[in-house]
């Protein structure tokens, strides 16, 4: 059996809730498991997010796929509902949703629910993605506040540059948040991730906690392990052969790397074909054997080349890690011009997943 799999561990997913919860001990936990747990399985995740007040997908298919998978947990859309024949399954799964903007308010209040929901609505704060602007917003608020189909109308805003501590975006757009919503009733949030960490003014009633669950620094030019975040995904594989290449020899397509003196290269069972990054440049650290080695010519489908040295004792089958515990994958990312969030989804159904409690 090909030896390329993803181990996902579920105690670090636990561990990185609780840490969440000491760094917002006021505020309650929205669980962001849209993009099928950013790449670690929605319901495996789910079920183990006891803790977590609720759950945040992207759509209705993922809030499907976890109400069929046994989760009882409140849901939110975070996209909302993009028909109105939606509404029905709001009704059925009892979901809540975000209403961005005027199409979604209409489809609402020409197809009113017999039962009452609770709706975010959600403010751009010059994001300028979804949501509503300054005085759509004011507007919608109170034409949804007395409708007795709402049990809850709450409220929101993402932000667009929280990730950079020195950028002034995030305090702008918390400015505005506040002042559009300092005399309006209903529970607020606007942290993601790297708001949790770097902006605790902002956690509010509710906070949207995604990658850092998953183990990884939100915040740039860092990892999870400085902020005491365990990373969930360990993705491995084993070396399949090991050949000397000479001075001046090339490996792989398109023979874009060359030995500078003699060496080895071990030839390891991963590719592009299971989501490792074909981007990925000369020099992108892989761990093999308590040690980081570089990639050594192109990623190829099936296969990537590493150079071990001359001097080495690694053996066909030795167990490599790609990114995990032993090799942040932000650090991975960074080799492969990419973020962490692409890797991590990125993993394909080619690679077996393994779920542990470990």
């Amino acid at each position: 059996m090909r030896p390329t799999r993803a181990v996902i561990h579920l105690s670090a997913i636990e561990h990185n809730l609780a840490l969440i919860r000491t760094m917002a001990p006021q505020s309650k936990i929205m669980a962001v498991v849209k993009a099928d747990a950013y790449g670690h399985g929605i319901v495996k995740v789910a079920q183990c997010l006891e803790h977590a007040d609720a759950l945040a997908v992207a759509c209705i298919e993922e809030a499907i796929e976890l109400r069929n998978g046994g989760i009882d947990k409140p849901i939110i859309l975070l996209e909302g509902i993009f028909e109105a024949s939606e509404l029905d399954l709001i009704e059925q799964l009892d979901l809540q949703m975000v209403i961005h903007n005027q199409q979604q308010v209409a489809m609402l209040l020409e197809h009113p629910p017999q039962k009452a929901l609770d709706i975010w609505l959600k403010l751009d704060s010059k994001m300028n993605r979804l949501g509503f602007s300054a005085e759509q917003f004011r507007e919608n608020f109170e034409r949804l506040s007395s409708k007795p189909f709402i049990r809850h109308l709450r409220l929101m805003t993402h932000f667009a540059c929280a990730d950079d501590i020195h950028n002034p975006m995030t305090q702008e757009q918390l400015v505005e948040f506040k002042r559009l919503t300092e005399s309006l009733s209903g529970e607020k949030t606007a942290a993601n991730s790297a708001a949790v960490l770097a902006w605790p003014e902002s956690h509010f009633d509710w906070v949207r906690p995604g990658l850092m669950l998953y183990g990884c620094s939100p915040l740039l030019d860092a990892t999870g392990s400085d902020h005491q975040l365990r990373p969930a995904m360990t993705l491995e594989s084993k070396v399949i052969t090991i050949k000397p290449v000479k001075a001046g020899e090339s490996v792989g397509y398109g023979a874009n790397w060359r030995a500078e003196q003699d060496t080895q290269v071990a030839i390891i069972a991963i590719g592009y074909g299971d989501g490792y990054p074909r981007h990925a440049k000369n020099g992108t650290p892989v761990w093999l054997n308590g040690r980081i080695v570089p990639i050594a010519g192109r990623v190829s489908m099936d296969m990537i080349a590493v150079d071990i040295g001359s001097n080495n004792t690694d053996r066909v089958g030795d167990r490599v890690v790609l990114w995990g515990p032993e090799l942040p994958v932000e650090q991975v990312a960074t080799h492969a011009d990419t973020i962490p969030y692409t890797l991590l989804c990125g993993v394909t159904s080619r690679v077996k997943f393994h779920w542990s409690e470990q």
